[in-house]
């Protein structure tokens, strides 16, 4: 195996063992009703982020990392953050509402 093939296997291998290390992602429990931010699993990989009756963004769960998109609706929601974190995405979103 010439030195350039035993660069790159080696470098897969860095990599491959990196993701294993990364937190493994589970759909997040359901917010209790009465709680003050409300989430809800719309999609396979996605939670609508609402606080009383409006709704404040998305949490987009991408491999290991949340994507916050702040707005009302889907489609036209702008990425504000990407972090390991849900609980700091959900902060983040209501940050930004606040604005």
């Amino acid at each position: 195996m010439s030195p350039l093939a035993r660069g790159r296997t080696a470098a897969r291998i860095a990599a491959a063992d990196t993701l294993r290390e990364l937190p493994k992602r589970r759909p997040q429990a359901a917010a209790e009703p009465t709680a003050e931010v409300i989430w809800e699993l719309v999609d396979v990989d996605r939670y609508e982020i609402r606080e009383a009756a409006v709704v404040l963004g998305y949490v987009d769960v991408v491999g290991a990392v949340f994507v916050a998109l702040s707005g009302p609706w889907y489609a036209s929601a702008v990425e504000v953050r990407q972090t390991l974190r849900f609980e700091e995405a959900v902060d983040v979103l209501r940050s930004a509402h606040r604005r």
